[in-house]
Formats: structure tokens, sequence, C-alpha cells
């Protein structure tokens, strides 16, 4: 059987990502990042199997990611530093882990003889829409030091390809959701206010609107690029050509949990203006393409899932509801 490496596959997309692997019959090699408890992250979660083999580590090392590509066809980069807010305190720290580490991923790939590499990117790196559906052609606009090092990082990928004609495909998810996800992002934010009884919800501005994706979606997609030959080179997303606003997202999330909350708006909590992403609707029409893959649920039927999942008391106890997370 293939044998795959996903990096950052302690958390949320990479752990779901393992799952989806593995139900498929590929051998994983899921990277965790090192720390002295052991601890795997959310692939704590994920029954023993015989296929899933856990190492912890940092891809910041260089002769660590050459170690651990010595068995493997194919590398799934998904470790990054993904908070946003926590971006505009600590830049540096994503440079380090998200262009450099892109970089090591792509030397020992190259070095251990043209392993194939799906570099994960995100939809932040289009900033707000100039135009929709965003295709693969909309102009990068860095408007976090998050996205700027994501841009880089796909730069960096991209020129491997280019330069060396390392098989890489740039997979660009627009706004994953689902069970698992960080409390940094709204929907978690909503579902665990709510669950815990909250009255007023704290939020940051509502009136952005985002392409959202049930998590499921996202890793099959990531997994038909990286069987498809025909879009190594290519920069693909992965979305559902649907966009809703924050407000409606909320709404819709009260409706479903059958809650008469309502919301105030928290000034930490609010992106810097010109750093704000107002606008992402996705156009999967490449990936369509490519791949013949489109997404399986809707945004309620994906919304219901996760929902299930966050009101779990085992789950609900996971998450600080009440603190603001970076």
């Amino acid at each position: 059987m293939t044998k795959v490496l996903v990096t950052g596959a302690d958390g949320f997309i990479g752990s779901h990502l393992v799952e989806s692997l593995l139900n498929k019959d590929y051998k994983v090699k899921a990277l965790s990042m090192y720390n002295s408890f052991n601890n795997w992250g959310w692939l704590e979660t994920i029954p023993k199997n015989k296929n899933l083999e856990i190492v912890s580590g940092d891809i910041r090392d260089a002769n660590f990611c050459k170690k651990i590509m010595e068995d493997v066809t194919t590398v799934y980069n998904l470790a990054a530093l993904i908070a946003i807010p926590y971006s505009y305190i600590a830049p540096d720290s994503y440079i380090d882990t998200n262009i450099k580490g892109t970089l090591n991923i792509c030397q020992a790939a190259k070095d251990r003889g043209d392993i194939k590499v799906i570099q994960i990117s995100t939809s932040e790196v289009y900033g707000t829409a100039q135009y929709v559906p965003i295709d693969e052609k909309h102009p990068k606009q860095p408007q976090s030091p998050y996205s700027a090092t994501k841009i880089g990082a796909d730069a960096i990928a991209l020129s491997f390809y280019s330069a060396f004609e390392l098989p890489v495909v740039v997979a660009r998810p627009f706004n994953t959701y689902g069970p698992r996800q960080s409390a940094r992002a709204i929907i978690p934010t909503i579902i665990t206010q709510i669950a815990s009884g909250t009255e007023v919800i704290k939020l940051g501005d509502l009136s952005p609107t985002r392409d959202l994706n049930y998590v499921e979606d996202t890793c099959n997609g990531l997994i038909a690029l990286a069987d498809c030959d025909k879009a190594v080179g290519k920069e693909v997303n992965i979305s559902s050509n649907y966009e809703i606003s924050m407000k409606n997202t909320l709404e819709l999330i009260k409706e479903l949990m059958n809650s008469n909350v309502s919301f105030k708006t928290e000034k930490k909590r609010l992106r810097p203006e010109k750093s704000e992403v107002f606008r992402l609707l996705g156009d999967n029409s490449l990936l369509k393409k490519l791949t013949g893959f489109k997404p399986s649920f809707t945004l309620k039927e994906g919304l219901q899932r996760t929902i299930k999942w966050f009101i779990n008391p085992e789950n609900l106890k996971q998450y600080k509801h009440n603190i603001y997370n970076l």
C-alpha cells in the first residue's frame, strides 16, 4: 500500500485527513508537533490502526524533515501557524514555520527522490475579493502576516516545481469547519458559547462573507488532488461556490441549536480595518475539471454534524468558551 506523510496531523484538518486516508486504506505517517508531554493533539482521538504511524517533531528542522520522508511517496504539508490575530504579535514565528518549514519539506522531498508534495494553502492569500467567484488567477493580497507567509510558502513550493520538476500541487481550501476546529474560528466560538449557556455571544465583525466547507469535503478534495497527475504544478481551489455572511451563519446556528442568544461586538476580536478580508467566494471549476470532485455536504448538513460533536460534554469541556483565543 502507498504510504503518505501528513504534517500538522495533530491539528483540525490534519487529523481528519489522517482518518480519511486510513479509511481509503493508505498507510499513514502522521507528524505531531513535538512536546515533552508526548501529546499527539487530535490524533489522540483516532483509534489505533495498524496502518497508522505517529511521529513527533518539527518541520523547522531540515534534517528531521529529510529523515521522516525516507519511506513515503506523498507528503501533505499542513504544518503551519494559522491564527491571524496571533500573526500580528508574533510574525517572526510564522516566517519560520510557514515559509522555512515549507522550504524544508520541499528540499527533503527533492533529496529523497521527487516525493509528491501537496502544499496546503489558504483562501486568505487572495484577501478581500476583487471579483467573484475567486479563481486561481485572482491577485494575491497579503492583508495579514499570516497570509503573507502562506503566499511565500506557496511560492517556495511552486519554485521547486519550476526549478527542479518536483511534483508539487498547491491545494487551496476555502474556509473549512467541522468537529475539532480551533476555538479561534467563528463557528466553534458561536457553538461553544451557546452550548455553555452564554446569553450574550461575544464576536468580531459579522459583515464579512465566507465560502464555508465541511472538513470531510476538504479532505476528500485534498486526496483527489494528490491522485491527479494533471494537477501537478497548479494552484487549485477547494471551495463550495457558495458564500454566507458571518451574521447569517450565526442566525443559522442559533436556529439549529434552538437558541435565542444575542451577540455583542468585542473590540479585541476585530481585525485592523485594512487587514480584514470582507468577502470570499471561491470558484471550484478547476478542481471539478481536473478530478471530477465536488462537495458532498450542504452548509446545513455540515453544521448539524459539527454542532452534534461540540455539544457532547466530553468534547465541549476541551474548549474555554469564556476566553478569547488568539
